[in-house]
């Protein structure tokens, strides 16, 4: 089992950042890919940014990239997403999810492909 704790959402003006947090604990095996998710009202969860149990590779949706900065330190079990130039579309439940995986450090970009959630932290940006 593995157990994720986001925190770090909350209200901010548009242009404004947000550091997100996922702590992981729980797991049985240190390696694991993490991605970060978000979910609007009347719309489909959809995948942020995703990063391998390295660090080494990581991946951001398009319309974000440039804007979001993913990283983790597995000395701490910590997983961060860093939000600069929000925008109010950006306005979302931001989830945490995870896999357990292997050594071949590989992405994963669907809601599927992950075992392990957590129960979301809220991002509201106001124009």
């Amino acid at each position: 089992q593995m157990q994720l704790v986001e925190s770090g959402g909350g209200l901010v003006q548009a242009g404004g950042s947000l550091r997100l947090s996922c702590v992981v604990s729980g797991h049985t095996s240190p390696i694991y890919t993490i991605a970060w998710f978000r979910q609007a009202p009347g719309k489909e969860r959809e995948i942020v940014a995703a990063i391998s149990y390295s660090g080494e590779n990581t991946h951001y949706i398009d319309p974000i990239q440039g804007r979001l900065i993913i990283s983790r330190d597995n000395t701490k079990n910590t997983v961060w997403l860093q939000m600069n130039s929000l925008k109010p579309e950006d306005t979302a439940v931001y989830y945490c999810a995870g896999r357990l995986t292997d050594y071949s450090d590989r992405l994963y970009s669907t809601a599927d492909d992950y075992n392990y959630w957590g129960q979301g932290t809220q991002v509201t940006v106001s124009s």
